[in-house]
């Protein structure tokens, strides 16, 4: 065996094997990388991004409860029945999503651990608030104790357990990012030593016989630079439109999910404010509780506007949240006009500037929220738009490059055998 790899034909044979299994293993290698890669936008698509929105509506819905309920209570004995109505539908959606975190989540997990404390703590929740209805009805004072209670709870058990929930998913989520972007480096290398081996032999076939080509190893060579652009200019697309759904997609989602839950979380305490009416302070003594943490929602919330305004990157995703930090002005003048009117005395007065159908703050709050619904769906199409070109982009690719290497490895290996059959 080593007497005849010292002679022409041995030499090429050697030769021609170790560059079809180089061919071959750069279709190999190629296959694998990629399929890892498109794995993980596939799972940007349709597994952890869905599972971080899903995360932040069981969040926004459990804010959104909480605010309806005490718009209810804030109403008199009669709830009004479209605020029934949503809170109702608010932890219907909590709980249906709730049951399908859990089925999609390992239970030994972070999330997990969150889904399980939401679970136990929802019932709790809606026990008070119901308490805290008929106790209302019926006209006692005890009523407001139970929805103080309620709201504590919501704020102290399930909004933080919703909100770890939220940061969990979306941190597996820009895992999945960082692991589509991972660049094929060995891959590529193995590529580039591929096609210059099939250099190397094509030119050494040209100086020991003047032939210009060599179809099959032109061919093969033809099948892995064509597996090599491909797996480069795929590469290529797939992190740029990722890129674009991580960076005008995902990043506004986040900065509108919290904007919108913050206005949640401050209509929640500005009704909160009326019902307590005073009895419950910060822990200074100084201040309001209620109209504290209102302010503190509502500079969470101008915030979160100035820069969701900054990440819009067209007109559809930009006039929704400008038109809600309109309203929030508006809400912001009304609601201190309501703190004075009710300082004064005039407690029905202020009600009817916080919870009345026409130039109340609830008005305005309404017309934020729809603002910011209208912007969240946008920016969702946007995500989903880029995020699936994205995988488009490497759909095919692992068979492809398995097929093109086989099929160069055979050219390869039939341009050798003919360049052998010429020493028999």
């Amino acid at each position: 065996m080593s007497a005849a790899a010292r002679t022409e034909p041995g030499r090429l044979w050697v030769i021609g094997s170790l560059v079809a299994a180089l061919v071959v293993a750069f279709g190999a290698v190629t296959a694998i990388e990629i399929s890892h890669r498109a794995a993980a936008a596939d799972d940007v698509v349709n597994h952890s991004q869905p599972l971080s929105a899903d995360a932040a509506n069981i969040y926004r819905s459990l804010a959104d409860a909480d605010t309806a309920a005490a718009s209810g209570f804030l109403a008199g004995t009669q709830e009004p029945a479209d605020v029934r109505a949503r809170y109702d539908a608010d932890i219907t959606t909590a709980s249906r999503l709730l049951v399908k975190a859990a089925v999609n989540t390992d239970s030994s997990t972070d999330s997990g651990r969150q889904i399980a404390q939401l679970n136990e703590q929802l019932p709790r929740y809606t026990g008070l608030i119901e308490r805290a209805r008929a106790t209302n009805r019926q006209g006692l004072p005890l009523g407001g104790a139970y929805l103080r209670y309620a709201n504590q709870q919501m704020n102290t058990e399930l909004l933080p357990a919703a909100e770890k929930l939220y940061e969990a998913e979306t941190g597996r989520l820009y895992d999945d990012y960082d692991s589509a972007a991972v660049w094929p480096y060995f891959g590529t290398a193995v590529g580039v030593l591929a096609l210059a081996g099939l250099i190397y032999l094509q030119r050494r076939n040209f100086l020991r016989t003047n032939r210009v080509f060599n179809h099959g190893l032109v061919a093969a060579s033809v099948a892995s630079a064509v597996v090599l652009l491909w797996m480069v200019a795929g590469h290529l697309v797939a992190d740029a439109d990722l890129h674009t759904s991580r960076a005008h997609g995902q990043e506004s989602l986040k900065v509108l999910t919290d904007a919108r839950i913050s206005s949640l979380k401050a209509r929640s305490n500005e009704n909160l404010t009326l019902v307590a009416r005073g009895a419950v302070l910060t822990k200074d003594g100084k201040h309001d509780q209620y109209e504290f943490a209102y302010a503190q929602e509502m500079a969470s919330l101008v915030g979160g506007l100035d820069k969701a305004v900054s990440l819009a990157d067209d007109k559809a995703g930009s006039e929704p949240v400008r038109a809600a930090v309109t309203d929030v002005k508006v809400w912001q003048d009304r609601h201190a006009t309501a703190r004075r009117t009710d300082d004064s005395g005039d407690y029905e007065d202020a009600l009817q500037q916080v919870i009345g159908k026409t130039d109340s703050t609830g008005q305005c709050f309404d017309q934020v929220d729809k603002a910011l619904e209208q912007a969240l769906a946008h920016e969702q199409s946007e995500f989903t738009s880029a995020a699936s070109d994205g995988r488009g982009a490497l759909a095919g690719l692992p068979v492809g490059s398995a097929v093109l290497a086989v099929l160069g490895a055979a050219a390869a290996g039939l341009g050798v055998s003919r360049r052998l059959s010429e020493y028999r």
